[in-house]
């Protein structure tokens, strides 16, 4: 393991110091965010820590720590592994297709006895770590140039084309967008994004044919929710039947009517912000986005106080994700968007996406912590 020390121009910045240097305010956010999870899926059991709370507070103790391991590890650290934990991480999503486990339709997880992994999302953190490398290591004048940019569209599209294969739209989409902010952040220019819109536009009556039945229907629903209410519609329907039943405050803990009567469907996963806001009300939904703004706020702030250009794509690249994670599932309850399966960050229960979202603050954490080291294309710190 790399060493816990680096030098800072004359200075060695010890373990002390690095402890000092967490971010603790960004840790308590996330414990608070995360209680509040805990919260609702006691709420989703009746009134019981069986079977997704003790299973999602255990889940949190067990990345709590790791997630502090990877802020203190020297940043030079990930730079240097980005490359080998994306390959991994698409590794796993190959071995999917070859020895995935079969669930609710889709064939998206390893099943490794102890934990179900899904490595799809373990991509979304690999695909940053790599992309923000990549652009570091490319200099300005070049990031524009067509033999530049076929390495991360490779590296986007790949995975984006074998998680679509699974099905897993949400997470593609997620893994899709994420990369298009990395490639922005990195310096690719605008025309280029308008040259990808104007070919995507081609090239959708061509994707819709490749469409499987169910998410053409989910389309459909998308447009029309009324059409099928008790079929292909029943999810969005009671899921505005909930949030609007919670009124301004809410019905009350363990009070959802939809939740506890059991019409909400996957409440404890993908539509769980829905009742939320059955029982808190608009001013509990309005409080978590709260805390989510203020968790992206402070991840802004931690990216660019860096002095390298990779950690700034680093950690912009990680609120990018915990925003597109939390925007898509908000926006799906909501019916803004059609339903897909991506969870509330720190609030759904899952496992894997408990796990990488705490490695991936982790990450956010050693950007902060490791704000003044520079890092030279080749990887070694400059002094400064």
């Amino acid at each position: 393991m790399a060493s816990l020390s680096v030098d800072i121009g004359q200075r060695r910045l010890s373990l002390a110091d690095k402890l000092r240097g967490i971010q603790w305010g960004l840790v308590i956010l996330i414990a608070a965010i995360s209680g509040i999870g805990f919260a609702m899926l006691y709420s989703a059991a009746n009134g019981s820590l069986q079977p997704w709370a003790s299973r999602q507070m255990t889940r949190f103790a067990m990345a709590f720590v790791p997630m502090l391991i990877v802020a203190l590890v020297d940043i030079r650290h990930w730079f240097r592994s980005a490359y080998w934990i994306y390959a991994v991480a698409l590794v796993l999503v190959v071995a999917v297709d070859l020895r995935g486990f079969v669930g609710m339709g889709a064939q998206r997880w390893i099943d490794l006895g102890v934990i179900q992994l899904q490595p799809s999302e373990i991509m979304t953190i690999g695909l940053v770590l790599a992309l923000a490398r990549y652009f570091h290591c490319v200099p300005n004048e070049n990031v524009g140039r067509i033999s530049r940019l076929i390495p991360p569209v490779m590296m986007i599209m790949i995975p984006v084309a074998l998680v679509l294969k699974q099905p897993d739209l949400g997470t593609a989409m997620l893994l899709l967008a994420s990369g298009a902010i990395l490639c922005f952040l990195g310096g690719v220019k605008l025309r280029m994004f308008a040259l990808a819109a104007a070919t995507a536009g081609i090239a959708a009556p061509i994707a819709w044919r490749f469409l499987r039945d169910y998410q053409k229907t989910r389309l459909y629903t998308f447009l029309d929710p009324e059409q099928d209410p008790l079929g292909a519609g029943y999810h969005i329907t009671q899921s505005k039947i909930a949030l609007g039943s919670g009124g301004v405050f809410g019905k009350g803990f363990l009070l959802g009517t939809q939740t506890h009567l059991s019409f909400l469907p996957e409440k404890q996963t993908d539509f769980i912000f829905t009742m939320i806001a059955e029982e808190f009300g608009l001013v509990g939904g309005l409080i978590l986005l709260g805390l989510y703004v203020v968790v992206i706020g402070y991840a802004f702030s931690i990216a660019l106080r860096s002095r390298s250009l990779f950690g700034r794509l680093l950690g912009l690249g990680i609120a990018a994700s915990f925003f597109l994670y939390a925007f898509i599932n908000i926006a799906m309850v909501m019916g803004l968007i059609p339903v897909v399966g991506v969870p509330l960050p720190l609030i759904s229960y899952g496992g894997t996406a408990m796990i990488t979202m705490m490695l991936g603050f982790g990450l956010l954490m050693n950007v902060g912590v490791h704000r003044d080291v520079r890092i030279s294309r080749r990887g070694e710190s400059e002094l400064g």
